[in-house]
């Protein structure tokens, strides 16, 4: 009705018994709806058969070989090599038997670092072909693929636990 006079207590919240709240039909007939923002969340890095690949791979290398294999993937800091050795430190009384991968993809670094154990089992050589097998499979974007690649490398190198 033009020329109608609405009032209207801006306490009270009035909801569309057709539509809920938010929603009002306007004179058109045309049903205006307000929707709450909800940003999306960020997506994780891996997909769950990616995580279920590299823990596959984390599991059987340390199985095979008696070495504690681990991955870090994150920013190393200015000293890439340094902050490797202390994050290998922090693995704690099993360092010495423990072997990480760390890669810092901004960055574009990867660390190997070995324990007094571990090394001695793993040569310098074989560490760097497992670096190179990382480098080639991230240049494809494929970073699981690389991290898995490198463990079973690292792994067959080292060969199977010793029996004691």
């Amino acid at each position: 009705m033009a020329g109608d006079l609405v009032r209207h207590d801006p306490d009270v919240l009035v909801e569309d018994p057709e539509h809920g709240y938010g929603a009002v039909r306007t004179i058109s007939g045309r049903v205006s709806v307000a929707k709450q923002y909800r940003p999306a969340a960020p997506g994780l890095p891996f997909s769950t058969v990616a995580l279920t690949r590299l823990d596959e791979a984390l599991t059987l290398s340390s199985r095979a070989t008696g070495i504690g294999f681990s991955v870090y993937l994150g920013d190393l800091g200015a000293d890439t090599r340094a902050r490797a050795e202390e994050l290998h430190a922090a693995i704690g009384t099993h360092s010495t038997d423990s072997v990480l991968i760390a890669v810092s993809p901004g960055q574009r670094r990867v660390e190997i670092v070995t324990g007094t154990e571990s090394a001695r089992r793993l040569t310098d050589r074989g560490c760097n072909l497992a670096v190179m097998s990382m480098v080639a499979s991230f240049k494809e974007g494929d970073l699981v693929g690389g991290l898995v690649s490198a463990l079973r490398m690292l792994a067959d190198q080292a060969g199977h636990a010793p029996k004691h």
